[in-house]
């Protein structure tokens, strides 16, 4: 753990240093050649970052949060786009945080949404899934990935509130929702594009999804442009999901999670012809739709997004980790020590 420790302060150095340096570059080339030449370098860089660590929390955090949306932000950078971009240029403080954190500045006040979910009920339903893990040999196996599909919910969006809520004290800005709820999700559209993790939507969106769209368009697809934009998109997230499980379980690809989104790119593309040809005309009752749309991403998602999870033993390396950290902990002093058990061993 203490070499992880290490580990995580240099990568986190190099990306901070890396990052100051685009910031300058950004302002010395306006645009062009001679900033996507300085940038591209940086962009192979973050790739590569995740692969000094052996933590599956450290590499999976670093793989999103850099590989994957910070790298994307390089990208539209490079062309004078996405939202490290401005006239003027964001100030170093604000740089900073906006490339490295998944985090999205909200352009207009809105009105503060409560869930029904606050973190008092997202904290106790954590704990109440951990000590049902304590029983999973008693358990049918779909139960227990249920169990984990909620999980990996509650910690993702945990994990990603913790890193706004420390932005916004610091920069002293507003910022976009990670999530909107989406077991309320009523279609794939409503559930990909307006519910689940809207920071990768925002950010594949520009990336991905408008170019081909655009491409499509100028091939005289017409209204059916959105089609091969949705698969592609679909395609990109795949391809970033497999690079993330590469970096936490050092497994060979086995194609799973690209799959899995190609498989809901299909879906949706086929929900959008079904909606452009009806026309309004068929609906479904919100309840029906609610249930037959999650009951869909849990079914696949058992299918295909959790056996490569499974393989790679991350729920027991993840608890391993865990209690590791608290032995460092204790070993350092700063906490009492107690008796520590992990539901998964």
């Amino acid at each position: 753990m203490e070499g992880e420790i290490n580990n995580l302060i240099l990568v986190w150095s190099i990306v901070v240093a890396s990052l100051c340096y685009t910031h300058k570059v950004a302002q010395i080339f306006p645009t062009g050649n001679p900033r996507i030449i300085a940038i591209f370098p940086i962009i192979i860089l973050f790739l590569l970052l995740p692969l000094n660590f052996t933590s599956i929390h450290f590499s999976g955090i670093t793989s999103f949060f850099i590989s994957w949306l910070s790298t994307f932000k390089l990208l539209l950078l490079t062309f004078n786009q996405g939202p490290l971009s401005s006239h003027p240029p964001i100030p170093l403080s604000l740089f900073l945080p906006l490339a490295c954190f998944p985090i999205k500045i909200q352009q207009s006040p809105k009105k503060p949404h409560k869930s029904p979910l606050n973190p008092v009920v997202k904290v106790t339903i954590l704990a109440l899934l951990i000590r049902v893990y304590a029983y999973k040999s008693h358990i049918h196996p779909h139960i227990i990935m249920l169990c984990y599909a909620l999980h990996m919910y509650l910690m993702l969006e945990m994990i990603l509130s913790l890193f706004a809520a420390a932005v916004k004290a610091l920069a002293r800005v507003e910022l976009e929702p990670h999530f909107n709820e989406p077991y309320l999700a009523t279609s794939l559209q409503d559930f990909w594009g307006r519910r689940w993790n809207l920071m990768v939507s925002n950010i594949l969106h520009p990336t991905v999804y408008r170019p081909v769209r655009a491409a499509s368009a100028r091939l005289g697809l017409g209204r059916w442009a959105a089609i091969p934009a949705v698969l592609a998109t679909f395609l990109v997230s795949g391809l970033m999901h497999e690079l993330i499980f590469y970096n936490i379980g050092r497994m060979r690809p086995s194609g799973e999670m690209i799959g899995f989104f190609l498989l809901h790119g299909v879906s949706l593309s086929l929900e959008i012809v079904v909606k452009k040809m009806c026309e309004g005309r068929l609906r479904l009752p919100r309840a029906v739709a609610g249930v037959l749309t999650l009951g869909y991403v849990i079914y696949t998602s058992f299918w295909l997004f959790f056996p490569p999870f499974l393989r790679a033993k991350s729920d027991l390396r993840s608890c391993r980790e865990s209690l590791a950290f608290m032995e460092f902990v204790r070993n350092r002093r700063l906490v009492e020590p107690s008796e520590v058990s992990c539901p998964f061993l």
